[in-house]
């Protein structure tokens, strides 16, 4: 390293330099208590935070699994009501459903094809039908 650059002491390092140095021995003291204790204060704070983190998801989890519990107990109740006999659809009116569609449906495709083509000219024809050789 050249001789200009300078290393950052830690707040650790800089205390123990002022305990070993007496001319600059009480700002580096100062400063390094001061430090120390601005470190501190942030371990302090991020360690509060994770743990009220991590009670805050546990109370979620609590809750979560509360519900599941609820649900599980509903279970056999929820399956004896979806195995009830359901009231079923005659077949033969579903086929006579079935059969007045497709009527309804052949007569509407009549009426819209004889309304499709176009209605017979009652004029001539303009050009001659059959060909000379």
């Amino acid at each position: 390293m050249s001789s200009t650059t300078r290393e950052r002491l830690t707040p650790r390092q800089r205390l123990s330099r002022g305990l070993k140095y007496s001319t600059v021995g009480p700002v580096d003291v100062t400063r390094g208590a001061v430090g120390l204790g601005v470190e501190s204060a942030r371990s302090s704070a991020s360690w509060a935070g994770d743990r009220y983190r991590r009670s805050k998801v546990a109370r979620q989890l609590r809750t979560e699994l509360a519900a599941a519990q609820q649900v599980v107990a509903n279970l056999p109740e929820v399956v004896q009501n979806a195995r009830k006999p359901r009231r079923r659809v005659r077949p033969l009116l579903l086929a006579g459903v079935g059969v007045a569609v497709l009527a309804g449906g052949a007569v509407t495709f009549s009426i819209l094809r004889r309304s499709a083509q176009p209605d017979p000219s009652p004029l001539p024809p303009s050009v001659e039908v059959t060909p000379k050789p």
